[in-house]
């Protein structure tokens, strides 16, 4: 199955729809695919992800924007972590949509600043709810130790660039327009270096891991993104470094889905149960004991909230709620006293018990007295 589709044609929704539009729907597609009510269907799953992966685009006002003018190329080879040279970094393309409110408009002489990069990262529902801290391992270009970034060997010097006289950019006539590209010779950086650093070639940077550690707030939800500033790659010769943004995934829970700070679950329970009514326990994330009362006569898909006892509030106070939908279970195998007892309550039955029955065939017998 394919889900290479335009994000607004997944969605169902025109390119106009505003956020209450694209929230609604995307609400509504989710549930409909979610893979706990399509287990082992791959393509519900994989639409579930594409799903999300429109919503988590269009619901962003920057993201939508580019998206709007470059598809889904604004976000893969020139994105944050793309590394690629079709549009430069994510900034290069707001820049190109909202003009020099992103980034100053890039006049600057000198290297160009580092690539941002993207670490998609799994946690637990139990995680999102406490927070946590988590180390991890990226391969960067980290700044070259033995020319201090600058990309000329210890003890030599860079020369102004002959091409563009130290500004980094040149200019050339076309027509009646002025055109200013960087300079092909300096790269940008005004200066040129005649004896490169050994260890990195006149990049100023090489090759290395290293470990980070990244605090995850409580509250996070799925597609969380989290900013470390200046820890994606050294810029080129000393510029400055670009910033590594978290992307938190969620790990499918066996017992929660979540939307929002409210958690839902279902809970089976047995035909006695439900006409006697009683209680029953449900463990939350953190481990603590939530006690659901079940009054007497209630009916299948019937949703029982507990107020507080859902997700945290992202950099908040207070929690969302837990609600629990009631799955009446009707008994399969029975004791010969069991069978005993129910033909006894049977012969009992006056019809009033349940009267959503009794209407019902009340109305058939309505139907068919008034064809005959």
């Amino acid at each position: 199955m394919s889900l290479d589709i335009d994000y607004y044609e997944l969605l169902e929704v025109e390119r106009s729809a505003d956020d209450k539009v694209l929230k609604s729907a995307y609400r509504k597609l989710a549930m409909q695919y979610h893979p706990d009510r399509n287990p082992g269907c791959r393509d519900s799953e994989a639409r579930f992800k594409a799903i999300n992966e429109a919503y988590d685009c269009l619901k962003d006002p920057q993201k939508r924007a580019a998206y709007d003018r470059f598809g889904k190329a604004a976000f893969q080879n020139g994105g944050p972590g793309g590394g690629g040279a079709d549009f430069g970094d994510i900034g290069d393309i707001f820049e190109s949509i909202f003009g020099s409110a992103f980034g100053g408009g890039r006049q600057q002489r000198g290297p160009a600043r580092g690539a941002d990069l993207r670490y998609d990262m799994e946690i637990r529902l139990e995680d999102a709810f406490a927070g946590c801290t988590r180390e991890i391992e990226v391969d960067v270009a980290a700044r070259c130790d033995a020319c201090d970034g600058s990309g000329a060997k210890p003890g030599t010097q860079t020369h102004r660039c002959q091409t563009c006289g130290g500004h980094g950019k040149v200019r050339a006539q076309q027509g009646f327009f002025m055109v200013e590209r960087t300079c092909p010779t300096c790269q940008g950086a005004g200066e040129v270096i005649a004896d490169p650093c050994d260890q990195c070639h006149g990049e100023g940077r090489v090759g290395r891991r290293k470990t980070l550690t990244v605090d995850i707030p409580a509250g996070v939800d799925e597609g969380t993104r989290i900013r470390l500033s200046g820890e994606g790659e050294s810029g080129a010769r000393g510029a400055a470094p670009g910033d590594l943004y978290i992307f938190l995934h969620m790990a499918r829970h066996k017992l929660f889905e979540r939307e929002g700070t409210t958690l839902f679950t279902r809970a089976p329970i047995s035909f006695t149960t439900a006409a006697l009514g009683g209680e029953i326990t449900i463990p939350g994330p953190d481990g603590r004991r939530h006690e659901i009362r079940i009054p007497p006569g209630i009916q299948s898909g019937k949703q029982l909230r507990q107020r507080g006892a859902g997700m945290p509030v992202l950099n908040g106070r207070g929690h969302g709620d837990l609600v629990v939908q009631i799955d009446v279970e009707t008994p399969t195998k029975l004791s010969a006293r069991q069978k005993e007892l129910l033909c006894e309550f049977r012969e009992t039955e006056t019809g009033e018990e349940c009267p959503a029955s009794q209407g019902f065939f009340g109305r058939l017998k309505e139907m068919w007295d008034d064809l005959t």
